[in-house]
């Protein structure tokens, strides 16, 4: 697509934001350009699953079709979970301990581990490429790798979407590699994480 495609597309879904619900008339008056445009545009994000359409009733005349952005471009405009998440483990640690604060990030392992478990299984090969999909769905950005020896496998994570909170709460960390020996029932060490100035996180996995 062209910058000027893109410029249009990102003008819609821009003024679908801030405006809510609009025909595509509505849209061809406030950008300027021609309605079978607009649809030209409307088609594209509609496929990419970016805003839904709605048939609304007119006074008079035929219903006519209005757009509004769907959950999935909802999750293109900044977002800043972050920092309220670490408002929030700041004031219960201030509150009730830091051991509150590890109950909590032991209860999300318990929960991953037990939404993991059903889907890692196999030969250990198996559970690492699974274990990685999955981490992959989460924005990790997985690659794994096995040695020659067949024995000896590596997950290494080039993003980490909790980053600004596994710097301040390290628990983080210690709870991902505690859930990956979980569901990979294997001997896993941790040799790199971007939460202590590491360029990636990496894990080595062996048969426990």
């Amino acid at each position: 697509m062209t910058n000027e495609g893109t410029s249009t597309r990102d003008q819609i879904l821009h003024m679908l934001k801030v405006k809510g619900s609009l025909s595509v008339s509505d849209m061809a008056v406030e950008l300027g350009i021609t309605e079978m445009a607009v649809r030209r545009h409307l088609n594209t994000l509609e496929r990419d699953n970016l805003i839904k359409s709605t048939l609304v009733r007119q006074a008079m005349g035929r219903p006519t079709n209005v757009y509004s952005l769907s959950q999935e471009a909802d999750e293109l405009f900044p977002r800043n979970y972050s920092h309220l998440t670490l408002d929030f483990l700041q004031d219960l640690k201030d509150i009730d301990g830091m051991g509150k604060v590890e109950m909590l990030f032991r209860r999300r392992e318990n929960r991953l581990e037990e939404s993991y478990r059903s889907q890692v299984q196999g030969e250990l090969k198996d559970r690492v490429a699974k274990l990685a999909e999955l981490q992959n769905e989460k924005g990790y950005m997985v690659e794994w790798e096995a040695d020659a020896d067949g024995n000896t496998y590596r997950i290494q994570e080039f993003n980490c979407p909790i980053a600004q909170v596994a710097r301040e709460f390290n628990q983080a960390c210690t709870c991902e590699l505690s859930l990956f020996r979980r569901v990979l029932n294997a001997d896993v060490e941790q040799t790199s994480c971007m939460a202590k100035g590491g360029d990636k996180c990496v894990f080595e996995i062996k048969k426990a």
